[in-house]
């Protein structure tokens, strides 16, 4: 079974080996750097970064050695669940044995071949599983920069490493639930520089379940199970695409008679785009994982071809604009046409698929969701492309001001009437855009334009990881339909550290309250607060309590 504290101890470590390897063949290897190089001037030229080389390097080493990393990892699921026949890097004292005489053949016969030559030409084999072809495709970081083979060498030894106490290869994954959960805290935690830049963070269980509750379930009543599509335009580790995935999985059971043509069909109604290389990497392979194990399938060879709609990329530059807010009639803006949006197609990453981004980025769900990042954008090229394109941008914006725009831009838009109904939006992110200046326009020229029905104040509930004090908020892609809008707001904290979560005080009062105007308890407040079309239009009370001051 996996241990996920050891395994991410030991992981971060070999991150960090691979990191130092890239850098000195950066410095030592003019061949190395030269692609590199060219990679960034065109990037710089194109106004897709602002950053130095070096700053722009660190990133894509930190890619390119945690997608090295996570490949390994992906194998080692694999072979120890039996995904696939043969062992490649290791496994139980039998299964070891075989993946040693492995590398060993590899070498007889391709005379002079290097750890890495061999690890490539098994990426190479396993792209020929359908499930597999994108995972390890030419959109995988892995592919930018190769570390040493020595280093590479050392990656392989890692992973056959024995427990002395056990007698064990110290990292068994096998596990008969093929429960990916791991995934989850590698991908927060297995680089700490990556998770600074991207602000990376799980959400919790039961806030997922939660956002989904209120989002793709009245989706799914209004539009019908053959017709929802959901998104989270910022996946990260995928918890609300998998969350989905099983609910509309379990759905379809009902509908088709097979659970291969349940799971199949589920998969094409989620999608996800993140800016994180790593992050749809983990995404796309816990979906492939867990659509395996809901229709039983043993061995990949088995897999339908299923489709997996996850790619890399920005989700606010990337796609098709719904909505124009300078006129009073809402019109489509393509970034592909409009002149003001050029600019971002003179370049595009290596990691980002292109036609994926414009398909998935290309049309409207009847839920979105998500838990966007809470950070201000540090690279100043960067920011100005946000800033033409969403112009709720205001002053030293946070990245919550301009997803917001965007998630109900990418939710189905409706009229109000039953005849047209809109698509649902749900997220929690930082309520910094309540409190500080940069929210002004945020609140007082867009907010009034959607359909926002409920703001749940979560600052005071405890929810791990989150530092920053939170707001949930749920919506509809139409213009208000009631004068009011359904506040929850905070009286008092959580008084100590629950054991559970999602058995908090404060968290279990949001859940009690949420649909109970007027009730007071010793943690929240509940009202169906006055809506203003713009808030410097509301009462003082509004104004003063949505602010987040008491």
């Amino acid at each position: 079974m996996i241990d996920p504290t050891r395994l991410k101890d030991d992981l971060k470590k070999q991150v960090t080996a691979l990191e130092k390897d890239l850098h000195d063949r950066l410095k030592k290897e003019p061949h190395f750097a030269a692609p590199l190089k060219a990679k960034y001037d065109e990037a710089f030229q194109s106004k897709r970064t602002a950053s130095t080389f070096i700053a722009w390097a660190e990133q894509e080493i930190t890619q390119a050695a945690v997608a090295w990393v996570l490949a390994t990892v992906f194998i080692r699921f694999l072979e120890d669940n039996g995904l696939i026949p043969d062992p490649i890097l290791s496994g139980p004292p039998e299964r070891l044995r075989l993946a040693q005489d492995a590398l060993s053949h590899h070498f007889m016969q391709h005379p002079g071949a290097s750890e890495r030559d061999y690890l490539l030409h098994h990426f190479s084999e396993l792209r020929k599983y359908p499930a597999l072809t994108e995972l390890l495709g030419p959109h995988n970081s892995l592919h930018a920069l190769h570390p040493s083979p020595d280093a590479l060498k050392g990656l392989i030894a890692f992973w056959r490493q024995i427990d002395p106490a056990s007698g064990a290869v110290r990292h068994d994954f096998t596990d008969e639930a093929m429960n990916t959960r791991f995934l989850g805290d590698l991908y927060q935690d297995l680089s700490e520089a990556a998770r600074k830049t991207y602000a990376l963070l799980q959400t919790p269980d039961f806030i997922e379940a939660f956002i989904l509750d209120r989002t793709l379930t009245p989706a799914l009543r209004e539009f019908g199970l053959k017709t929802v599509r959901m998104i989270d335009p910022t996946c990260g580790s995928g918890h609300f695409m998998l969350g989905s995935f099983r609910r509309l999985f379990a759905l379809w059971l009902k509908e088709v008679p097979t659970a291969r043509e349940a799971a199949v069909n589920a998969l094409k109604a989620v999608h996800g785009v993140d800016l994180n290389p790593f992050a749809v990497a983990i995404t796309r392979f816990r979906l492939i994982i867990e659509a395996c194990h809901a229709c039983g399938v043993k061995r990949l060879a088995d897999a339908p071809d299923f489709e997996i709609n996850v790619a890399t990329g920005d989700a606010l530059l990337h796609g098709r604009r719904f909505r124009d807010f300078e006129g009073d009639n809402a019109t489509e803006m393509t970034f592909d046409t409009e002149e003001v949006f050029r600019d971002e197609l003179k370049h595009h990453y290596e990691v980002e698929d292109v036609e994926a981004l414009h398909r998935i980025l290309g049309q409207q769900y009847h839920a979105v969701v998500g838990n966007p990042p809470y950070i201000t954008v540090k690279d100043r090229a960067v920011s100005e492309l946000y800033r033409a394109r969403y112009p709720s941008c205001h002053r030293k914006y946070s990245l919550s001001v301009p997803l917001m725009e965007r998630f109900f831009d990418l939710a189905v838009k409706g009229d109000g009437t039953p005849q047209q109904p809109a698509g649902f939006v749900g997220q929690i992110t930082s309520n910094s855009f309540m409190k500080r200046e940069f929210g002004k326009k945020l609140i007082e020229e867009y907010l009034p334009r959607w359909d926002l029905t409920h703001v749940l104040d979560t600052a005071g509930a405890y929810i791990p990881g989150h530092g920053t004090p939170t707001v949930i908020l749920f919506g509809k892609n139409q213009p208000p339909v009631s004068g009011t809008i359904r506040t929850v707001l905070g009286i008092t904290g959580e008084p100590a550290t629950p054991a559970e979560p999602a058995l908090g005080l404060v968290w279990q009062s949001i859940l009690r309250q949420i649909d109970d105007p007027g009730s007071v308890s010793e943690w929240m407040s509940a009202a169906d607060s006055p809506r203003a079309s713009k808030l410097r239009e509301a009462p003082v009370e509004y104004r003063r309590r949505w602010s987040g001051r008491t």
